[in-house]
């Protein structure tokens, strides 16, 4: 076989290459020149190469002897037909491409660009169609080939992208990334560009990149864009961003820089979309926040300090938005915000001075107003990052629970005291009272301060004790209120928190039943009280009241507790009725003055009242011996009649002793007909705080010693600091037990041998069974 030439030998039909090549190259040659070409002349360069490829039938003879994969003049016959022609169609190509080259060699900027991106619009379309004639090499001897292991064996389409690359892309490609790069910097200066030729390069490059190795393999093989454009894009998209970022910082402010900073980043993406590789943009807007945003962190953490002193919402958010594309980026904003709100709260309860002390609502209105403030910005401006709303819960739960009340009265037990009270004067009948749904929402406001509360065992005893009165003097707004205020706390802090409050609603249901079968078995029994008379019974163990001393009581009012008393003796054996008369009001209706009075008043202001019926005229040594009720008590319940001027005294109301008379006041008048005097005394109050204080404390050591038991009676041997931690996170969600407190419960424990100290260890407890 000559070397020019490729002639199966047992074949029924035989072509010589030298025969159909000087056609096909003119064909060829009309195709990569743009020149047009009908469709009969294309299937005539494809019926040459089918023809060539198909001059020997592979139904002939098989050889016997193993096949040799080397030498043109291996048997085997029609696996080598194809050879000769692969290697003039790479000449051609390789040719082509040299001559094509001297015509851009020299050119730079948008002229190479020009040129390149031209050539390869043109290149890349007649190497399709050149791909086209030579399907049938494609699919029968380049596939052999492949097949057999034979290395840099393309598809003629392949084999034209990799002689581009050899022969024009290596000696163009530095020069044309580089005139893309000035390009892209123009248009990132503000100049308009021609877009088409950076996209051309940038396909082209992507293009190129097919695995050699293994050309059949799926999805575009990226490293020479990478290595020739992207890496250098990123360099240089640093060199640019960190330049004009300082620039800018240097004349501007950093609200303006952050509005730049946004609008580069956008810019940069739509850049991408436009006419880069898509894969660039993750690296891309990696190298754009590191440069714009990441190295000026500092900056923007300073800057954050003076946003939030003047409220300026919008910037914050373009800050936050920033700034989150920064791993671990918003740590110092969220201490940052902590600080500002703990410290803006404990500003705001400090302006509101003593009136925060005594008054509930401005205590509780002004911790809401700072929560709903800064709630509304973590909401806005931070988009509700779950790292930002910790950062406002840890704010509020240390300005609600250490600030300036609380150190007035040095105790962080105030603020749930003042929370209680508050929740008192929405729930208390009043002209003053919200409307339903407004109370609803307040309630739930309420719930926000009780959330950061952390002595929850305060607000429980003062809202129980409130509560009480509330229901026993028949002084709530609404039933409804009353119940959902209860079933929020259930829901906050479980079933055991609201289980005695809970009971006392039910009480008063049982109660209101009493009465009428009461009054049923009084008419049945054909008696008549001549009074109007109810009672209310109260479970012992569920309702935060003390049993008041006894003392004489009006015998107008003694024949119905003395009925009631059997009635109910008979009706439920074993138990015991213990009368609250501190708690107990009625109606008097006077007739001693101009006008008819009706008087509502406590149980020991009618039982001294009724006195003047007997005598106008009373001592106060009198009066106590005549009603049993103790000269220092008797003198407070005086004070309050005396200022409302029903009685009178012959000495000032600071020098009242045992010997002072009082009388009554027969020129009494009142523009109104219906009085309440039942005034709660101010000592009264004060030692019933006094008290609820007390109590608390005492239930907190039984709430400690019981939750030593239950860590002690599961690990059985415990060190002192871990005991003392285990307590902490038990009891954190009612109270902050203290340390000092926790030891004194450990050492009565040991006292009632429920632990004991591990010999030579003092720091080491056994829970003794």
């Amino acid at each position: 076989m000559s070397s020019n030439r490729e002639v199966a030998n047992c074949g029924l039909r035989t072509v010589d290459l030298d025969q159909i090549w000087g056609d096909l190259k003119c064909g060829i040659e009309q195709v990569y020149n743009q020149q047009y070409m009908p469709k009969g002349r294309y299937m005539e360069l494809y019926t040459h190469v089918y023809s060539y490829c198909t001059s020997v039938h592979q139904q002939q003879s098989r050889p016997t002897a193993k096949t040799k994969k080397s030498g043109s003049n291996s048997q085997g016959g029609a696996q080598f037909v194809g050879q000769e022609l692969y290697k003039k169609l790479k000449d051609f190509l390789r040719n082509y491409l040299v001559n094509l080259l001297e015509n851009g060699i020299d050119l730079m900027d948008e002229d190479v660009l020009q040129f390149y991106t031209t050539k390869w619009d043109e290149y890349q379309f007649s190497s399709k169609v050149l791909d086209g004639v030579c399907s049938y090499l494609n699919r029968h001897w380049v596939r052999r080939e492949c097949d057999e292991g034979r290395k840099n064996m393309y598809v003629i389409y392949q084999l034209a992208l990799v002689t581009w690359k050899e022969n024009l892309f290596k000696r163009l490609d530095k020069q044309v990334t580089s005139a893309v790069l000035k390009l892209i910097e123009k248009e990132r200066n503000g100049e308009t560009i021609n877009t088409r030729l950076v996209s051309g390069v940038i396909s082209c490059y992507v293009e190129l990149g097919l695995n050699e190795d293994d050309p059949a393999a799926k999805g575009p093989n990226l490293t020479i864009y990478k290595e020739s454009f992207e890496n250098m894009f990123l360099e240089a998209t640093e060199r640019y961003y960190s330049r004009e970022s300082s620039e800018f910082l240097l004349q501007n402010s950093v609200s303006e820089y952050i509005k730049k900073a946004e609008q580069r980043l956008l810019e940069e993406e739509k850049r991408v979309k436009v006419y880069l590789y898509e894969s660039t943009l993750v690296p891309l807007r990696r190298t754009c926040e590191i440069v714009l945003i990441e190295k000026h962190l500092e900056i923007f953490h300073l800057e954050f300090q003076h946003l939030l002193d003047a409220d300026k919402n919008d910037d914050l958010q373009r800050m936050y938005e920033l700034v989150s594309k920064i791993p671990d980026g918003l740590s110092e904003l969220r201490n940052l915000l902590e600080v500002h709100i703990a410290n803006q709260g404990l500003e705001a309860i400090e302006r509101c001075g003593e009136s925060a002390v005594n008054d509930p609502k401005v205590y509780v209105s002004t911790i809401l107003e700072v929560h709903k403030k800064y709630n509304a910005l973590v909401l806005s401006a931070f988009s509700n990052d779950s790292g930002f709303v910790a950062a406002l819960d840890k704010a509020c739960g240390r300005f609600i629970n250490n600030n300036a009340v609380t150190k007035v009265v040095n105790s962080s037990s105030k603020s749930p005291e003042l929370l209680a009270k508050f929740c008192d004067l929405l729930l208390k009948k009043s002209s003053k009272n919200p409307e339903e749904a407004e109370l609803e929402d307040t309630l739930n406001q309420v719930m926000v301060v009780f959330k950061y509360i952390e002595d929850k065992d305060v607000f429980q005893k003062f809202y129980s004790k409130m509560l009480a009165r509330r229901l026993v003097q028949h002084m709530s707004a609404s039933d409804d209120a009353e119940a959902s205020m209860i079933s929020k706390l259930k829901q906050a802090c479980g079933f055991e928190y609201t289980s005695k409050l809970q009971r006392m609603f039910q009480d008063v249901g049982v109660s209101k039943d009493l009465n009428d079968q009461f009054r049923r078995h009084m008419e049945n029994s054909n008696e008549n009280l001549d009074i109007d008379f109810s009672i209310q019974v109260l479970s012992s163990g569920s309702w935060p009241f003390q049993q008041s001393f006894n003392f004489s009581l009006p015998t107008e009012l003694e024949r119905s507790v003395s009925r009631f008393t059997t009635f109910y003796s008979n009706r439920h054996s074993g138990r015991k009725l213990n009368w609250l008369y501190n708690m107990s009001k009625g109606e008097l209706i006077v007739n001693c003055f101009k006008n008819r009075y009706t008087l509502q008043a406590s149980t020991f202001q009618m039982a001294v009242l009724l006195q003047f019926n007997l005598s106008k005229s009373w001592t106060v040594q009198q009066l106590s011996e005549s009603t049993q009720i103790r000269v220092e008590f008797l003198l407070q319940v005086l004070e309050i009649l005396l200022k409302t001027k029903l009685v009178s005294c012959d000495v000032d109301e600071s020098k009242i002793d045992a010997e002072s008379v009082m009388n009554l006041n027969t020129g009494y008048k009142n523009k109104k007909l219906r009085v309440n005097i039942n005034i709660p005394m101010k000592s009264e109050q004060k030692l019933s705080e006094e008290i609820t204080h007390k109590y608390i404390e005492e239930d907190r050591k039984l709430v400690i010693q019981a939750a030593i038991v239950r860590i002690m009676k599961m690990r059985k041997t415990l060190q002192h600091q871990q005991l003392v931690a285990e307590v902490f996170q038990q009891l954190a969600s009612r109270f902050k037990p203290k340390v000092q407190t926790i030891k004194k419960c450990i050492d009565i424990l040991i006292e009632k041998e429920y632990l004991d100290r591990t010999d030579g260890q003092k720091d080491m407890y056994n829970y003794l069974a």
